[in-house]
C-alpha cells in the first residue's frame, strides 16, 4: 500500500513543470534533479581531472575573474591552450554550485527560505565590505556577491514544499557548505600558489562527489520502500538454488518463515529468545554474513579514501612519476632509497624529461599507494565472494559487489596504463575519474548493507526444523496466524 501510495504521488507531483516542488516530497522531479546533481559533478570531476593532467591550474592567473575579464563574459576567442581546461572547469563549477543550492532548498523545503535568505544577505554584505577594501581582497568579494545572489534567489522560491525525509535536509545543508568551501579552495590555490591547498581541493572533491551521490540514494523509492522486499524476495528464491550448493546446510537448511514484529509488551515480547532470534527473509547464518559484510564494506572504503588522498598528493607534486616502471620498481621489487640512490634516479629523469627532481619521499608515497591498492583490490574480492558464497547471486548486494570489485580492477589497470603511458593526461584523468566512481560505489553498497541489517533486525521469523518445538500459546499470540514468507 504504501509504495502505490508513493506511485500515485509521483503521478499527481509530475504532470507539469510547474508543480516540480510540490507539497509531496515523493516527486520524481526530486530525484531526477538529485542525480542530475551527482552527474553535473562527475563531469566537474573529470575536468578537474584534465586541468591537473595538463598542468593547466595557473592558466588562469586571476580569480574569479577570467584574465582581467568576468568570468561569463569572457571571449571565446581566448578559450585555447591551459586557458581552456581552466576557465571550463570554472564555469563547470559554477553551474554545479547553483544546482547545489537549489537541491538545498528543496531538500529543505519551505523552512529553509529563512536561513538562505539571512545566509545570502550575509555573504552580500561581507562581499561589499572585501570589493570596499579592494587589493587581494577583490576577488574574495566577487567570489562572495556571486554566491549570495544565488542564495537569495533559491530564498525567494515561493514554493510551499515539504522538508525531505531525514535526514536529506541536514545533507543538503552540508552539500551547501562543501560547494562553497571547495569554490573558496580552488581560488584560493590560484591566488596564493600553494600545491597543499590543491591537495585538500581535490580531496574535498571526492567527498563532495560521494555526499551528492548518497542524497541520490535516499531520495529514492527504492531505498525508501522497496529495497528489502527485493532482498528479501531474492534471498528465499535463493534457497532452494543453494540448498543444492556444497555447505548449503550451514546457510539455508532451516525453513523461514515471516510474521509480523510483536507490539512492545504484548505476549509477543515474552516468547522465548530461541523462538524471537532469527530475521525477516534472512537466516542467521546470512545476517551473520550482512554485519560482517557492512563492517567490511565500510573499512575498504575508507581505505579508498586514504587512497585517493594518496593519489591527490602525487598528483599534486607535479614532478612526473616518482616511479617509472611497473610492476617493478626501479628493477626491484622495494627500490633503494638513500640520498645516493635518488640521486642518480633523478640524474636519469633530467636528462630524459627535463622535469623536476623527486625525493625518497615521493617514492615510499609511490610504493605505499602500490601497497594500499593491493589491500583494496583484495578487500573487495573478499567482498564479492562473502555475499556470493552467502546470499546468492540474485541477492542485489551480490551483485552491487561484483559490479564494485569490476571497477576497482579497472582502476588497479588504469594505475597501471597511467606508469606505462609516461602519466598521459587521458589515462591520467581517467584513473581519477575511476577513483571519485570506486569511493561512491563502495559507499552506496555500504550504505544498502547498513540498510538491510537495520531493517532485517526490526521484523521478527519463526524458524521451523526438526528439532525445533512448536511455538508456545501465547507467543505473538494464540491467534495469529504465521504465514510462509
Amino acid at each position: 500500500m504504501l509504495a502505490e501510495a508513493a506511485v500515485a504521488g509521483e503521478r499527481r507531483s509530475g504532470f507539469a513543470f510547474i508543480n516540480l516542488m510540490s507539497d509531496s516530497t515523493d516527486t520524481p522531479w526530486l530525484r531526477r534533479y538529485a542525480w542530475l546533481t551527482a552527474l553535473a559533478t562527475l563531469a566537474l570531476l573529470a575536468i578537474g581531472g584534465l586541468v591537473t593532467s595538463h598542468n593547466a591550474g595557473m592558466a588562469v592567473p586571476d580569480w574569479p575573474n577570467t584574465n582581467g575579464y568576468n568570468m561569463f563574459l569572457f571571449p571565446i576567442s581566448g578559450w585555447v591552450g591551459g586557458i581552456l581546461y581552466e576557465h571550463t572547469h570554472r564555469l563547470a563549477a559554477s553551474f554545479v554550485g547553483v544546482l547545489v543550492v537549489g537541491l538545498t532548498r528543496w531538500l529543505g523545503g519551505r523552512p529553509s527560505r529563512v536561513p538562505l535568505a539571512v545566509i545570502g544577505l550575509g555573504e552580500m554584505l561581507a562581499g561589499a565590505l572585501f570589493l570596499r577594501l579592494g587589493g587581494d581582497w577583490k576577488g574574495a568579494g566577487y567570489f562572495l556577491t556571486g554566491i549570495a545572489g544565488v542564495v537569495l534567489l533559491a530564498a525567494a522560491i515561493w514554493a510551499r514544499n515539504a522538508p525531505a525525509a531525514r535526514p536529506l535536509p541536514l545533507l543538503g545543508w552540508v552539500a551547501f557548505v562543501a560547494v562553497q568551501l571547495q569554490g573558496l579552495l580552488g581560488g584560493l590555490r590560484v591566488v596564493l600558489l600553494k600545491d597543499e591547498i590543491g591537495i585538500f581541493h581535490a580531496t574535498l572533491a571526492q567527498l563532495f562527489f560521494v555526499l551528492l551521490c548518497a542524497i541520490a540514494l535516499l531520495t529514492t523509492r527504492w531505498w525508501r520502500f522497496s529495497l528489502f522486499d527485493s532482498l528479501n524476495s531474492s534471498n528465499r528464491r535463493s534457497v532452494g538454488a543453494n540448498s543444492r550448493m556444497p555447505g548449503a546446510s550451514r546457510l539455508h537448511a532451516e525453513t523461514v518463515e515471516t510474521v509480523d514484529s510483536p507490539p512492545v509488551g504484548s505476549a509477543a515480547s515474552t516468547c522465548p529468545e530461541s523462538f524471537r532470534g532469527e530475521k525477516r527473509g534472512v537466516n542467521e547464518s546470512s545476517l551473520r554474513c550482512l554485519n560482517l559484510s557492512s563492517w567490511l564494506l565500510t573499512c575498504v572504503t575508507v581505505l579508498i579514501l586514504g587512497q585517493l588522498i594518496l593519489g591527490a598528493t602525487m598528483r599534486h607534486q607535479h614532478a612526473g612519476l616518482a616511479i617509472p616502471d611497473f610492476p617493478l620498481a626501479y628493477g626491484k621489487v622495494w627500490p633503494a632509497m638513500d640520498s645516493a640512490s635518488v640521486e642518480l634516479y633523478n640524474q636519469k629523469r633530467l636528462e630524459a624529461t627535463a622535469i623536476n627532481p623527486i625525493t625518497s619521499f615521493q617514492i615510499a608515497l609511490q610504493m605505499v599507494h602500490r601497497l594500499a591498492a593491493l589491500l583494496i583490490l583484495a578487500g573487495v574480492a573478499f567482498s564479492a565472494w562473502l555475499m556470493r558464497h552467502r546470499l546468492g547471486w540474485k541477492n542485489p548486494l551480490s551483485k552491487m559487489a561484483l559490479g564494485w570489485f569490476i571497477l576497482i580492477l579497472a582502476q588497479a589497470i588504469l594505475g597501471a596504463a597511467t606508469i606505462w603511458s609516461d602519466k598521459a593526461a587521458d589515462v591520467a584523468t581517467a584513473h581519477v575519474l575511476l577513483g571519485a566512481l570506486s569511493i561512491a560505489s563502495g559507499t552506496v553498497i555500504s550504505l544498502v548493507a547498513w540498510r538491510t541489517r537495520e531493517v532485517a533486525s526490526e521484523t521478527a521469523v519463526v524458524v521451523t526444523g526438526a528439532k525445533m518445538e512448536p511455538p508456545h500459546v501465547g507467543c505473538y499470540g494464540a491467534k495469529d496466524g504465521i504465514a510462509p514468507a
